[in-house]
């Protein structure tokens, strides 16, 4: 009986993950993808949507993660080797820099380890790990027009990531507007979180079971379409 009670449903994979946030970006927009999950991101835009992923390390224009056959000068922030589009252009570390903290970009999809459900956001720095920096995370998280996390929904241990105060430091207060997790998609609004999508085969239930703050269900609430 207590196995069954502690069992976790089964969510999406990585990609899968990916896939739903790319769903979330329109033409023209120019998004920054943080270092791992995130960056799977670009490999799954529709083909029908044209977009501008920008990196920190100076990178305005790139495509998907190359394949076995690629540059080893064309990378990005996390040192994945990248694709480039036409067009695509190189400037230094300030000058990136100066794009998302002017405001420039519209979109930055970031790994998370907490989420509050308030918005703030921790993604740096573990306490019982220690080390750890804050890296661009920081800027971006503040300065994005839009800024959407995808993270697992518990940790290894099958504690919740989504929590009513984050304890670990935090990375930016009030920014996250979107969640993504292998179990559910849920908006940050002024008044708590939202569950707005349920990954396949998952309940509402199964969602709240496994999150502190108490979820409002959209009166739309779907299964993720992917």
């Amino acid at each position: 009986m207590a196995e069954s009670q502690t069992r976790r449903p089964v969510g999406l994979t990585r990609e899968l993950m990916a896939m739903r946030v790319a769903q979330e970006l329109q033409d023209g927009m120019v998004v920054n993808l943080g270092i791992g999950l995130p960056t799977l991101t670009s490999s799954y835009l529709p083909a029908d949507k044209k977009v501008l992923f920008q990196a920190e390390n100076g990178v305005l224009g790139y495509g998907g993660i190359a394949g076995e056959s690629y540059d080893r000068d064309l990378i990005n922030a996390g040192g994945q080797p990248i694709t480039l589009l036409p067009g695509a252009s190189f400037f230094d570390s300030a000058t990136s820099f100066t794009m998302i903290r002017g405001g420039h970009i519209d979109v930055a999809v970031l790994g998370g380890m907490q989420v509050a459900e308030n918005g703030d956001l921790a993604n740096w720095f573990v306490p019982d790990r220690g080390g750890g920096s804050v890296g661009g995370a920081m800027d971006l998280a503040v300065c994005a027009r839009r800024l959407i996390v995808v993270m697992e929904h518990v940790t290894r241990d099958g504690a919740p990531r989504i929590l009513k105060r984050c304890t670990f430091p935090l990375t930016a207060t009030r920014c996250v507007d979107l969640v993504v997790t292998d179990l559910a998609l849920i908006e940050v609004a002024e008044d708590g979180l939202v569950l707005r999508e349920v990954a396949p085969g998952v309940t509402p239930d199964e969602v709240q079971a496994l999150t502190e703050p108490t979820l409002r269900l959209a009166s739309d609430l779907t299964e993720m379409s992917l």
